[in-house]
């Protein structure tokens, strides 16, 4: 069996950061101490200067397989993901065909067997009606539901109250939600329509897809989840009236409500539409200097519970359509942890935070076994980073395949010098070493 020891790391972990050894063997962590001996069949990685985390856990992307591979597919963006130090992703169901059955579940779990680079699982989606097909889903063997209260793909918005109400009663397993009031922002769209036609400036983004359209579908998710005793998990934060909604006067594993932010909604702000365009065009819409302040105080209070990016490619072609035609979303997992890494030494966030929202969180939230902590026993999922190093983002060392990003031009201080995926070394010197190194996420329910 192979093994392996980094020494001298910088360790972040549990709330501490101090200089310790790691060993690895075969795929998990057998010891992690201030000093330990090597062994004759050790590989040797001399970690002086840099900080090793866990490796990232992002509980929110889209990778676009199957149906929609123009874009991206499990293969490409799982190598993006390690080379960005996430080395286990949860990917969602709005894809073609929707992941609304036990049997489209199924074959993306075939798709991604020895394909993906990062560990994976995947969220199963509801509509107004598979509620069904809910009930029989196997709560071992998938991350969690997703119901779009708000824009959706397909026929995957689920807008009947009595449905919400029967769904958010009879399961058990965690509920992921995109909220936004699917009427205000018709008629937010319907009245800019009538000044600009389809052409609508995309600085407006922020005011269709309001703070009242956020706030109001939130909270009416938060009373129903509530009223049934449900576990409710709110996807990408966008405002900061939102933040009010949730608790942190108790631990995470006491909680039946949490919230997620994603790394944009903290990176960029309304005034970066004029330079960025639809490059920034996300649901729910990136908001104002004071909505990222207010993310950013509920991160670090704890009311936001969890890091994420809501990964979505799309061609360049596809974002340079007007306004109304353009699509929402855009590429993220390459380049999350060094943003977050960046703004950590601008003093927004402490690396122990970051670890916790990013690495141990998603881990604890959605019962992942044996991932999200350096500790002996678990799978050797981590990585190791350079805070003394710089990452000049250009368009020749993207490895999306829709190959642009809304960093592009970016300089950030920090590096990501390696990433291990089961204790394989998945990525070094920026290139992928390892396509495969990917494990289908076991749940400890």
């Amino acid at each position: 069996m192979e093994s392996i020891l980094i020494q001298g790391a910088t360790v972040v972990n549990e709330g501490q950061t101090k200089s310790v050894d790691v060993r690895i063997e075969g795929e998990r962590i057998t010891q992690v101490a201030q000093h330990i001996d090597p062994k004759e069949k050790d590989k040797l990685i001399d970690a002086k200067g840099l900080h090793l985390l866990p490796g990232l856990i992002d509980d929110q992307v889209h990778f676009r397989e199957p149906g929609l591979t123009h874009k991206a597919d499990i293969a490409s963006e799982s190598q993006a993901a390690i080379a960005g130090g996430i080395t286990s992703f949860i990917e969602m169901p709005n894809t073609q065909p929707q992941t609304t059955s036990v049997q489209a579940m199924n074959e993306k779990f075939q798709l991604a067997s020895g394909r993906a680079a990062a560990n994976y699982s995947f969220m199963f989606g509801g509509t107004n009606d598979n509620l069904n097909e809910i009930l029989n889903v196997d709560p071992t063997q998938v991350a969690g539901l997703k119901l779009f209260l708000g824009s959706s793909t397909g026929n995957m918005l689920v807008d009947q109250p009595e449905v919400l109400e029967k769904i958010f009663s009879s399961t058990n397993l965690v509920i992921s939600v995109h909220c936004e009031d699917e009427q205000t922002i018709k008629e937010n769209t319907a009245h800019y329509k009538s000044i600009y036609g389809e052409d609508i400036p995309v600085e407006l983004h922020p005011l269709i897809r309001s703070e009242e359209a956020c706030y109001l579908s939130s909270s009416q998710a938060i009373a129903l989840a509530k009223k049934t005793g449900a576990r409710l998990h709110v996807f990408h934060l966008s405002t900061a009236k939102e933040t009010d909604l949730f608790d942190n006067s108790i631990p995470l594993e006491e909680k039946k409500i949490t919230a997620e932010v994603c790394v944009h909604h903290l990176w960029f702000s309304d005034k970066d539409y004029a330079d960025k365009q639809t490059r920034i065009k996300w649901n729910p819409a990136v908001k104002t200097q004071a909505d990222q302040d207010g993310l950013w105080a509920a991160l670090n209070d704890d009311r936001i519970d969890v890091l994420a990016t809501d990964h979505a490619p799309h061609t360049l072609v596809e974002k340079q359509n007007p306004y109304t035609q353009a699509p929402s979303g855009g590429p993220l997992v390459q380049h999350a942890l060094l943003a977050l890494l960046t703004a950590a030494k601008n003093g927004k966030i402490s690396l122990e935070k970051l670890v916790q929202k990013a690495c141990h969180n998603p881990a604890i939230l959605f019962d992942i076994k044996d991932r999200g902590f350096l500790r002996p026993g678990y799978y050797a999922d981590m990585v190791l980073v350079d805070l003394q190093g710089k990452t000049h983002v250009t368009k020749a060392n993207l490895l999306y395949k829709c190959q642009w990003s809304p960093f592009e031009g970016t300089v950030f201080d920090a590096r990501i010098h390696s990433t291990f995926v089961n204790g394989t070394l998945a990525y070094a010197d920026g290139k992928v070493l390892n396509v495969n190194a990917g494990k289908k996420l076991e749940f400890d329910r």
